[in-house]
């Protein structure tokens, strides 16, 4: 049997996520401040893509915790 849908702490799941990749941000922006003089333009670009995929997952992150802070309103 399947076990019920237990969304009570998914919102804290969420916020947290969005913590870690906010400070993963961080971090790859002051490695690259500190160290971007030393890396070749193909190590800065690819600290700079993932930092643009990260943006994209908090955002989407962000969404998904309007959803559901929206759903328990109503549940």
């Amino acid at each position: 049997m399947a076990k019920p849908d237990d969304r009570s702490d998914n919102l804290e799941k969420i916020a947290k996520n969005i913590g870690h990749t906010l400070k993963n941000m961080d971090e790859a922006n002051d490695y690259l401040k500190a160290h971007g003089d030393e890396m070749s333009d193909e190590e800065k670009q690819r600290f700079q893509s993932k930092n643009q995929r990260r943006e994209q997952t908090v955002s989407g992150l962000r969404e998904e915790a309007r959803d559901e802070a929206a759903y328990s309103k109503t549940h």
